[in-house]
């Protein structure tokens, strides 16, 4: 009977926008984690591979990372659960947990002569890392924004110091990637765009009752000084995503490139229900400084860059190596399985790491788009420093 009832008033919603909706417990829970940012879990990075779940990366100081997991382990088990045959958003959902519970995974690591073993963990509180950036040469800074929760703009802030520390001295720009980031929370987006902004409108929402009509102003003080900035975006780029780009693009304080935006003008609002549960409903619309909609228009780079197409690489991991031969003759210094086998968690973990960070080197350097994004922050720069 609650099914049904829960389906009625869904329908109900769903059928004024794609945007509003009733909340069950689970919803609510969820949506509370996204813009809240932490939850009870392990503290990895992980993808699908092959039908099992892949460690992309542990977390620092997480109950994952203090456990010894490495880059590339496989989990083959959920508390004596397989994991073939779940998707990754179900095998997510039975690592994540309450904090202080504890989790059993079976782990596959290649480098301990492919044998499985157990690792017991105990669920804690995790946050949600929303940005991610890494220096360029020439002092150029890229910032990685993937959502916009309670973190995102005290986050950002602090990856900026950390690039400028890095580099010794002042960036002389900055690239902000916002592509398939699907948005967040309003004021999350107003202070990212208000830290790049000395003054003027940021944002306005104007709805149909009276009291929804909001301005969002800048305040005095730009966090890089008025260095040349370059915001990216692509189709996925939605929401606070357009509200960041739509208000840097109309001050003329970046410059907009990639593709046209996913056009979420939309304004919605929490109401709590009673037991849990709570209604989604689209309130007011979003207006760039200019006064344009983003609704179902979006953001039109002033630079359009479109994806290339990568040139397929021919995989050579799939043919036969002398290593792979039953009985091979060792090379005389002795095994690598038994040198890495004396080789402490802190040495395989380093090592794992370094590797990491190498496939995530090759990666950015195979992002057409990102690649051209900072051929013209180069430029700007330059005209800048003259």
């Amino acid at each position: 009977e609650t099914d049904v009832i829960e389906d009625a008033i869904n329908g109900m919603l769903t059928s004024l926008d794609p945007h509003s909706a009733y909340l069950n417990e689970d919803a609510m829970k969820g949506m509370t984690e996204t813009t809240r940012g932490e939850f009870g879990g392990l503290g990895i990075e992980v993808t699908m591979e092959n039908g099992l779940v892949k460690v992309v990366s542990p977390i620092e100081d997480t109950p994952a990372y203090k456990a010894g997991l490495l880059p590339g382990d496989l989990v083959v088990e959920i508390d004596e659960e397989q994991v073939q045959g779940l998707t990754l958003s179900e095998a997510v959902d039975r690592m994540r947990g309450k904090v202080g519970s504890k989790v059993k995974l079976k782990i596959f690591r290649e480098a301990d002569e492919g044998e499985a073993f157990d690792v017991e963990i105990t669920r804690a509180i995790i946050t949600i890392k929303p940005v991610k950036s890494r220096l360029v040469e020439g002092g150029i800074g890229t910032v990685r924004i993937t959502t916009f929760n309670e973190h995102t703009n005290s986050s950002m802030l602090k990856h900026l110091k950390e690039l400028e520390k890095e580099n010794g001295s002042p960036l002389k720009a900055v690239l902000i990637d916002l592509r398939n980031n699907p948005g967040g929370l309003l004021k999350q987006s107003i202070a990212v765009a208000d830290s790049f902004m000395d003054q003027g409108e940021i944002v306005s929402t104007r709805g149909r009752l009276e009291g929804q009509d909001a301005r969002y102003n800048a305040r005095p003080g730009d966090v890089i000084e008025g260095k040349p900035l370059v915001v990216l975006i692509n189709g996925g780029s939605a929401s606070a995503s357009e509200i960041v780009a739509g208000a840097l693009q109309d001050h003329k304080r970046a410059v907009v490139v990639g593709t046209k935006s996913f056009g979420k003008g939309s304004v919605q609002t929490i109401m709590n229900l009673p037991g849990g549960t709570g209604m989604r409903l689209t309130t007011a619309r979003y207006y760039t400084p200019s006064g344009r909609s983003i609704q179902a228009e979006g953001i039109v780079p002033d630079i359009e860059i479109k994806l290339a197409r990568e040139i397929e690489e021919i995989d050579t991991s799939a043919r036969p190596k002398e290593a792979n031969l039953r009985g091979h003759l060792s090379n005389g210094n002795g095994d690598k399985e038994a040198k890495d086998a004396k080789k402490s968690k802190k040495e395989l973990r380093e090592e794992a790491e370094e590797k990491r960070k190498l496939e995530e080197k090759e990666r950015v350097e195979k992002d057409y788009q990102l690649q051209r994004a900072l051929d013209v922050l180069r430029a700007l720069a330059i005209v800048h420093g003259k």
